[in-house]
């Protein structure tokens, strides 16, 4: 029998993670948009400009790759953050990606649940490893943030690569 695709799956793929921080949501909005502080646990090549909405900046990551130029689509204090860009492991065959960062307070602001979303490559092979390789890259911001604002720790930058 041919595989058939199934009416659930949609044309582009897309990966969801999300982890709790024990900051509130704006410190944790804060470590994100605020280049000085995104370069400490994820951006570890530097990040230029603040992540205000309309505003377009760079991350480098210092793993040899080219700096990555991310547009702010919306950038809304504590709740949510969407983003554009063609990651580092971007390929001629896809435009940018769309992520996305919703900030859900919990434990009476004393934690936060941070889901990010990352869509927008073809549903093909070569969409598929680069889908995996973002997903492993948000995984380890989470990670690094994670550190960051719960213990000052900044991760070793092979944690990103």
């Amino acid at each position: 029998m041919p595989h058939q695709r199934s009416p659930e799956t949609t044309e582009v793929l897309s990966f969801t993670i999300s982890g709790f921080i024990t900051r509130c949501p704006v410190q944790v909005f804060e470590a994100i948009v605020d280049h000085r502080q995104l370069s400490r646990h994820f951006a570890v090549g530097g990040a230029q400009g603040r992540m205000d909405t309309g505003a377009t900046v760079t991350w480098n990551f210092d793993d040899g790759s080219e700096p990555s130029t991310v547009w702010v689509r919306e950038a809304v204090l504590a709740r949510c953050l969407i983003l554009e860009w063609a990651g580092p492991d971007a390929d001629d065959t896809n435009g940018p990606t769309t992520v996305e960062f919703v900030f859900q307070p919990a434990n009476d602001f004393t934690r936060t649940k941070l889901t990010i979303t990352e869509s927008g490559w073809a549903p093909t092979a070569a969409g598929t490893r680069s889908a995996l390789r973002e997903c492993h890259r948000w995984t380890a911001m989470l990670t690094g943030l994670k550190a960051w604002l719960e213990h000052g720790v900044v991760l070793g930058r092979d944690l990103h690569r």
